[in-house]
């Protein structure tokens, strides 16, 4: 349960005063709300954290304020020039002076009895805003705060400056922010003292209050000691919750699956390639997993071609071996029959059943796989999220392998997991799991998002496969590039070319998936093929099957190509607007090419002047074909909250962590998350209780409950 005194972070924001249900809408729109969350709450603006700050500190006399700057005047309200009657256009003038000389305050479209009450007559006020000139006269326009001197205290000497939406004012989210610090209980500290000090970082409370109210204007700067201060424990309660994650699923009642190895000596045999070290190695880690009696839960990683396909096929031998079954499961129906094909020839050499399972098999086909799959007739089930239906029974899942993990959220993990085990009336023990990823991911973002999983990289290609030319050329020589295409076309070369969008549309330049296909059409008649994410399924095979039986010559395609599309002879790969592309995107398309003998190709199309992050990222793909490189590459060029955050599916992303020095932060946060876990594993000593609250604050509670019930 959430511990009392954290409910009042946890209220709807419009228990706050001024926040009706118009500002909740725009708040709503404002901040940034975690998954699942509906409703703005006090919490969420205390984590809307300031871009920047303005300075009212500075309060020079009339005379000697300087235009251009942001100032804090008191002066006495002399006269109130209203517009002349009917002319709404005309300024509403309000002389003001204090003993050196006379300030103007001027406002456009202004509400008389507003201004009247605002600013009496004879009346000393504290008016804050940004001074200028005009023909000779001091002015103020619309000035942002404007106070009696009984209330001088009001003005934020150093206001913070937040990311709004249309119709939401500063002002308001000023107010909202002050009263969402005013409700953060005082709590005991986490951080040993010694730490926080040796750091110069203040506590929790102080932290929090320094970054809606500034001290000075260091305070809101990512790097100033507040923000390090919160983002260090926003790191510390991922990992904490990581550890915690996995302590339960290490502790978790699995099985041993061991197999003879006979399932595996045939594929190995029919292998036209004999397997490289790094695949040795992680499939000697996978058969481990599989042998201890708790369940596995490993990231096999691996760039583009590194075989990790054959990897996931042996696991899922060991566990046909051993008289159980397996699940490869897919994001997309594209990859899962591309899997389907890849993995059928080495199956009927080792004599495995295979079955297929996705959103289009329904009716009698559907029926019949259920059926063997339940009687033990399938060894092994491909497909998509189909596979964890409530409909779909096992007669004994030991592994489910994960293709692209990052596609899938955390639900649809546990709910394939919990398949597992034997289905005669007995309840399951839970599956292994493999997780499968074609993204190199950086050891930052490893310890950041899968603490949880133990991890095997594929750091080698297998023999054979050949170096790709990259290069970056502009848009306007595009003409020149299909002349090259035409003579590829006449030795047998096959193309992909990769647009961003499926259709035209006025807001956009980007040229579509199928304006491009109508002009190389044009040039190359129906040799040329469309492949986009809105065709129906069948569509899209026949489309496929052409290609891959080199009855299309090229392929344009939308980016559902990215991953898993296997057809050795297509060698070149064509990116139209390359610089709208994330680079990791880009190393996925470019690894569809280079897989046959052909010297291959992949050409970089970008529309002129390039930004200079655009123009780092193509550097970088023409400089190599390391995944691993490029994507710390990208980790560099995006930061460590980007790469893997919301868009990619439910994983985590920083609300306040991405800071400078974030790799050193996240080092620390691991070392400590391990060291109390190690300690006190159930978070129920001195320090345990209190890091509980700071797990509800960064509400890393409810993927701990999550995963706790699978």
């Amino acid at each position: 349960m959430r511990p009392n005194d954290l409910t009042p972070l946890f209220a709807s924001a419009g228990s706050l005063t001024g926040i009706g249900p118009r500002m909740l809408l725009l708040l709503k729109k404002a901040l940034r709300l975690p998954p699942g969350v509906t409703e703005p709450r006090v919490l969420d603006l205390l984590w809307h954290l300031p871009t920047g700050v303005i300075d009212r500190r500075a309060e020079p006399t009339v005379a000697v304020a300087v235009p251009g700057t942001i100032a804090t005047l008191k002066v006495r309200v002399l006269k109130h020039k209203p517009p002349p009657r009917g002319n709404d256009k005309a300024p509403y003038k309000i002389t003001c002076e204090d003993d050196t000389g006379r300030l103007e305050l001027v406002f456009f479209r202004a509400e008389r009895k507003f201004i009247e009450r605002q600013l009496p007559e004879g009346e000393e006020r504290y008016v804050s805003g940004r001074v200028e000139k005009y023909n000779d006269i001091l002015q103020m326009a619309h000035p942002d705060y404007i106070v009696p001197p009984d209330r001088r205290g009001e003005l934020p000497m150093l206001e913070p400056v937040y990311g709004l939406t249309a119709g939401l004012s500063g002002k308001v989210l000023v107010k909202a922010a002050r009263q969402a610090v005013e409700r953060v209980p005082e709590m005991d500290e986490w951080q040993d003292a010694a730490w926080l000090k040796s750091r110069g970082w203040p506590g929790f409370n102080n932290a929090v209050r320094r970054l809606h109210q500034p001290d000075d204007g260091t305070d809101v700067s990512t790097g100033g000691a507040p923000w390090q201060r919160l983002a260090f424990d926003e790191l510390l309660a991922g990992q904490l919750a990581l550890g915690l994650v996995r302590q339960s699923q290490k502790s978790q009642r699995g099985r041993s699956i061991v197999g003879d190895g006979r399932i595996r000596a045939r594929i190995a045999d029919a292998l036209p390639f004999s397997l490289t070290n790094s695949q040795r190695t992680a499939i000697g880690e996978i058969s481990d997993d599989m042998a201890a009696p708790n369940r596995m839960l490993r990231l096999l990683q691996g760039d583009v071609g590194s075989g990790k396909t054959v990897v996931a096929l042996m696991c899922m031998a060991i566990a046909v071996e051993a008289g159980a079954q397996a699940a490869l499961m897919a994001p997309t129906e594209v990859l899962a029959r591309q899997h389907m094909e890849t993995i059928a020839p080495f199956a009927e050499t080792a004599r495995l059943r295979l079955g297929l399972l996705t959103g289009r098999e329904k009716g009698k086909t559907r029926r019949e796989v259920l059926e063997r799959l339940a009687a033990g007739d399938i060894d092994i089930l491909i497909g998509t999220h189909a596979l964890f239906q409530p409909d779909v029974i096992y007669r004994d899942l030991a592994v489910a392998v994960i293709d692209e993990q990052h596609r899938f959220g955390v639900h649809q993990r546990l709910a394939l997991q919990s398949k597992g085990g034997a289905a005669q009336g007995g309840v399951g023990s839970g599956a292994d799991v493999l997780a499968m990823t074609a993204t190199p991911i950086p050891r930052t973002l490893l310890m950041t998002h899968y603490g949880d999983l133990d991890v095997s990289r594929l750091t080698e290609k297998p023999p054979g496969r050949k170096p790709i030319t990259t290069k970056a050329v502009p848009l306007d020589t595009m003409e020149r590039l299909i002349e090259r295409i035409r003579a590829q076309l006449t030795e047998g070369a096959q193309v992909y070319w990769v647009c961003p969008l499926i259709e035209s549309s006025e807001k956009s330049e980007l040229a579509a998936a199928e304006e491009r296909h109508a002009h190389l059409k044009q040039t190359f008649g129906d040799a040329v093929g469309l492949l986009h994410g809105a065709m129906s399924g069948a569509e899209k095979d026949a489309t496929m099957a052409a290609f891959s039986e080199n009855r299309l010559k090229i392929l344009v395609s939308t980016t559902v190509i990215e991953v898993g599309v296997n057809v050795p002879n297509a060698n070149i790969m064509v990116i139209e607007h390359a610089e709208r592309f994330g680079i990791a995107q880009l190393h996925q398309l470019r690894g569809r090419v280079g897989r046959g003998t052909r010297e291959s190709f992949c050409m970089l199309l970008y529309k002129a002047p390039l930004g200079e992050t655009a123009r780092q990222r193509l550097e970088m793909m023409e400089r190599t074909e390391d995944g691993f490189l490029i994507a710390e590459k990208d980790l560099e060029l995006r930061g460590g909250g980007e790469v893997l955050g919301a868009r990619q599916s439910g994983l985590p992303e920083f609300r306040v962590a991405d800071v400078p020095g974030f790799e050193t932060l996240l080092a620390v946060a691991r070392d400590d998350a391990q060291m109390v876990l190690q300690a006190d594993p159930h978070l129920e000593g001195a320090r345990g209780r209190k890091l509980r609250h700071l797990l509800y604050l960064f509400e890393c509670d409810e993927a701990v409950r999550l995963f706790r019930a699978a």
